[in-house]
């Protein structure tokens, strides 16, 4: 079946988007039901918005993002890790990949890749940032075929048990 990619009322969908978070991101109940207030929160930010890809009108993955402000959480987190390596100018400026994630079972079929171009395609910031698990994995190959490049590694979020990498690619990003 084809996969269609478009706007996405994550408000309206949030629930159906965080199944498919919890598949790919081996989230329990807990976890979703935190997200869940965040994401809800996140999407009244100004300039925040989502896309969804479905097949056959069901979501198997979603993007959501936003224009970074150095006030959100995320920033305040990143931002000392971005400064010791010279790199806190990113914070300014940027687009922010909040979360992208597609269901296993349609992984690896160039939904993730369509999801983050299309919507950084219509971002006016010359820049995207973004931060994902701080190992290798298909996710950070993803990122690295389409510009992004590691600004700050072994970055720890507060009741993250892993730490991340923030990654940033200048705008529009590299095509394959």
């Amino acid at each position: 079946m084809d996969v269609v990619i478009g706007p996405l009322d994550l408000s309206a969908h949030v629930d159906e988007a965080l199944a498919v978070q919890a598949v790919a991101f081996g989230l329990g109940p807990d976890e979703v039901a935190v997200r869940r207030q965040i994401v809800l929160r996140h999407m009244q930010y100004p300039g925040a918005r989502a896309l969804g890809a479905t097949v056959g009108g069901r979501l198997v993955g979603f993007v959501y993002g936003m224009p970074n402000d150095r006030a959100h959480w995320w920033s305040t987190v990143v931002e000392p890790y971005l400064r010791a390596r010279g790199h806190a100018d990113w914070l300014d400026d940027s687009f922010v990949i909040t979360e992208l994630h597609v269901h296993p079972d349609h992984q690896n079929r160039g939904i993730g890749r369509r999801l983050i171009t299309t919507i950084t395609d219509t971002a006016t910031e010359p820049r995207s940032i973004l931060s994902a698990i701080d190992t290798e994995s298909p996710a950070r190959g993803l990122y690295r075929s389409l510009g992004y490049q590691d600004l700050a590694r072994q970055v720890l979020f507060p009741s993250a048990p892993r730490p991340y990498a923030v990654m940033g690619a200048p705008l529009p990003l590299r095509r394959k």
